[in-house]
C-alpha cells in the first residue's frame, strides 16, 4: 500500500472520529446531557447495573468525577442508587434503561437507519474487510490505553505544614 494512501486512511480516520464527536455532542445536548455523559450511559445500556468504582474502573473518571455523573444521572432519573443492606458503603447504581433508551432512540432513529442502509450496500467481502478494520483498531485501543499509567491524581495546592 502505497505511503499516500496510508496518510489518506489516517486523515480519514481522524476526520471520521472528531465528525463522530460533533454529531454526539449535538445529539447529547438535544437530550439535555454533555456528549461524554451521553456516551457514559452507553455503559449502562450495554452492562447494566453497576458499583460507581466499577463505572470508574471503565472509563478512567475519577471516584470523585463519577460520583457527579451519578449525580447528574440521578437527577435526571436516568439511575438510582441501590444501598447495599449489609454494608451502606456499596453501593449499586441501576438504570432505567427504559428511560435512557426512551430519550436517546428518537435522537438516533435516522442515522441508524441511514447506517444500516449504509452498511448493507457493501458486499460481504467488504463488511468482513470493514469488520477486521474495526475489531483491529479497537484492539490497538485498548491495548494503547491498558498500556497508559493511569491518569495522575491532582495534587492538594494547600501549603503542607
Amino acid at each position: 500500500m502505497s505511503e499516500s494512501l496510508i496518510a489518506k486512511l489516517h486523515q480519514l480516520s481522524q476526520l471520521y472520529a472528531y465528525t463522530s464527536l460533533q454529531m454526539h455532542e449535538r445529539m447529547a445536548a438535544q437530550a439535555g446531557l454533555s456528549g461524554t455523559d451521553q456516551k457514559y450511559l452507553g455503559f449502562f445500556i450495554t452492562r447494566g447495573a453497576m458499583t460507581a468504582g466499577e463505572l470508574a474502573s471503565l472509563t478512567g473518571l475519577t471516584t470523585g468525577a463519577v460520583t457527579g455523573l451519578i449525580d447528574r444521572f440521578e437527577k435526571k432519573k436516568l439511575v438510582s442508587r441501590q444501598y447495599n443492606t449489609a454494608d451502606r458503603r456499596k453501593v449499586l447504581i441501576i438504570p432505567d434503561t427504559v428511560k435512557i433508551m426512551t430519550l436517546l432512540k428518537p435522537l438516533y432513529k435516522t442515522f441508524s437507519s441511514e447506517s444500516q442502509q449504509l452498511i448493507a450496500s457493501f458486499s460481504d467481502k467488504e463488511k468482513k474487510i470493514i469488520t477486521a478494520y474495526f475489531e483491529k483498531a479497537i484492539a490497538l485501543m485498548a491495548a494503547t490505553t491498558e498500556s497508559m499509567n493511569p491518569v495522575p491524581k491532582i495534587k492538594s495546592s494547600t501549603p503542607s505544614k
